[in-house]
């Protein structure tokens, strides 16, 4: 899970990966503002966009196994959001629009993330404008999220190590504890990080 999520880049030799960052950045932001505004009952539409991205899949090379593996870890949260549509008038209708556009909207993100390099992202984000500050969160962001999933692993392995009982109670009070014990070692770091780069020279 820890690779699925923090490095969805997939090096391949093809004509999608070879396409300029911002092209691809735009043409996903196209695609999604398409999707969205699409009707809910035109099918046949999400059944083009479907096979756009499915297209744009193989014209990438990627493996369709590992494409599948982080469209399901992702597919909750668009399963979550689409329930709430059940208790509408309606609902059965608007939930599965719902369902389809968000998981259309999803796959387009998993494609464009292994298509595309996260530090090209950022450079097309710099150029186009956004805001710096925003632009520097996001990359400090990606780069320490792999310290905090390793430190995360760590703890928690230190922590199985040293507990011999496996009830429920336990596995609960263990967890809240690697939590607990993650966010205050976090917040040091970040403020030891935070000095050390102001430093050297950085300005907010």
């Amino acid at each position: 899970m820890h690779e699925l999520l923090l490095s969805p880049y997939q090096h391949r030799q093809s004509r999608i990966h070879r396409l300029p960052a911002g092209m691809k950045l735009a043409g996903a932001g196209v695609f999604v503002m398409t999707v969205v505004l699409l009707p809910r009952t035109v099918w046949s539409a999400y059944g083009v966009a479907a096979a756009i991205l499915l297209l744009v899949a193989a014209l990438s090379r990627l493996p369709p196994g590992r494409l599948v593996q982080r469209l399901l870890l992702v597919e909750p949260f668009a399963l979550g959001v689409a329930l709430l549509a059940l208790l509408q008038p309606n609902g059965l209708e608007i939930f599965l629009a719902m369902l389809t556009k968000s998981t259309l909207c999803l796959f387009c993100m998993v494609l464009l993330a292994a298509v595309t390099r996260f530090s090209d992202v950022l450079q097309v984000l710099w150029r186009i404008g956004v805001p710096s500050l925003l632009v520097t969160t996001l990359a400090l962001m990606y780069r320490y999220l792999f310290l905090l999933f390793d430190e995360a692993g760590c703890m928690a392995r230190a922590r199985r190590s040293r507990t011999f009982r496996a009830d429920r109670w336990s596995v609960w009070r263990s967890s809240a504890t690697v939590i607990a014990q993650l966010f205050v070692r976090t917040s040091e770091r970040a403020e030891r990080v935070y000095a050390a780069m102001c430093a050297r020279g950085w300005k907010t």
